[in-house]
């Protein structure tokens, strides 16, 4: 393979990694922006935002944001998860596409486990009765979680890239041995 053949690749893999990272911030912004937006809608679009929200989260009322008088298709704390799940995509975009990583399996599942210690803390204050926490403080509280699944879902493009596997090493055919 030539150096021109090499550097040719490495400009497509780029390419494809900046394209899948622009996707994916238009998805989750638009995923986002479709839920903020979704009491506004007209009658069958309004109406599938809220069939998918009651796909994915319970949707209890007083757990929920409203806007212009309507509740919104998920609750805040899965709204918190969302936003924060968008900027962690968009902030791969702040960075150079290249340098998005989240280092070990080890670190990565440190990394989650200390950005959801605020959504688990809310939720067993609440379970315990211990405290009853706002609407604000539940989407908050979901944002640094959202984040850094975010950023693992970005990390993890590169897998998506089958053409960077190795082929196969052919196998030489092995003769049956001689008749004894």
């Amino acid at each position: 393979m030539t150096a021109t053949h090499k550097a040719t690749r490495t400009l497509v893999r780029r390419y494809h990694g900046v394209v899948i990272v622009l996707l994916a911030t238009l998805t989750a912004a638009t995923w986002v922006t479709l839920l903020l937006v979704a009491p506004l809608l007209p009658g069958p679009a309004g109406a599938a935002v809220y069939a998918v929200g009651s796909f994915i989260c319970h949707q209890i009322p007083e757990r929920s944001f409203a806007l212009a008088g309507a509740q919104l298709p998920v609750c805040a704390r899965c709204l918190g998860l969302y936003a924060g799940g968008a900027l962690g995509v968009a902030s791969c975009l702040l960075a150079k596409a290249d340098a998005i990583g989240v280092g070990s399996r080890r670190s990565v599942r440190r990394l989650a486990a200390t950005a959801a210690l605020p959504t688990v803390v809310t939720v067993a204050l609440e379970v315990a009765g211990v405290w009853s926490s706002s609407n604000l403080t539940r989407a908050l509280a979901g944002v640094p979680f959202g984040w850094v699944v975010g950023l693992v879902v970005v990390a993890a493009r590169p897998t998506l890239h089958y053409g960077r596997c190795e082929p196969p090493r052919p196998i030489a055919p092995n003769p049956p041995p001689p008749p004894t």
